[in-house]
């Protein structure tokens, strides 16, 4: 797995981490994070994968009404990382081939995460997911355009860098990375309550 920590502690920016990888250190990360991805999963029995975790930090700009502060099932994380990742890939494959994208519209497309409501279902959708990713990285050409650059704030280049296609495609890699640990507490809470439910 590719190491975000410096990236985490505002160390490094984005530009500089993706100076160090390739497409192949890409594949590689996709399929090792989805790894680690189906290795939770496969824990979780379907009425584990609904099980609303307690939350206290929990806060959702974008959610439905009455939903920005509910705590994330294991179907909702599935489906939320997957499509981060996703959107961000494709963003590497129009850079890569020399394209300038200004992020609109947003390629994005996020399941509903209650269809995301069995295991089987979480685990298509990761494997979907991988599917998708490195069909992305196959796009690139063997000379990719390096200083090609998606468009973004000011105020998010003085926190990432400038970000071309390694940049994204590892932006939306970082995300889903840091999302693990709150797939396993949410896990750790799902089988706590089974175990007590059952007792």
């Amino acid at each position: 797995m590719i190491d975000f920590t410096q990236l985490t502690q505002q160390h490094v920016k984005m530009s500089e981490l993706a100076r160090s990888v390739n497409v192949a250190d890409l594949q590689d990360a996709t399929d090792r994070s989805i790894d680690t991805l189906l290795s939770l999963i496969q824990q979780a029995n379907d009425a584990m994968i609904i099980f609303e975790p307690h939350d206290p930090t929990a806060h959702d700009a974008y959610a439905v009404a009455g939903e920005e502060h509910i705590g994330w099932t294991l179907g909702h994380l599935v489906a939320h990382v997957t499509a981060s990742s996703e959107e961000w890939a494709a963003y590497s494959a129009i850079l890569a081939r020399g394209i300038v994208y200004t992020r609109e519209p947003r390629l994005r497309f996020e399941t509903p995460w209650r269809e995301v409501d069995t295991q089987a279902k979480a685990i298509q959708r990761l494997e979907e997911s991988r599917r998708m990713r490195l069909a992305f990285l196959n796009t690139w050409p063997e000379q990719p355009h390096l200083n090609v650059l998606i468009e973004l704030s000011e105020r998010a280049r003085e926190r990432w860098g400038e970000m071309n296609a390694p940049a994204a495609f590892l932006f939306g890699l970082r995300h889903e990375v840091g999302h693990h640990e709150q797939i396993r507490e949410a896990l750790r809470q799902a089988r706590t309550a089974q175990s007590a439910a059952s007792a």
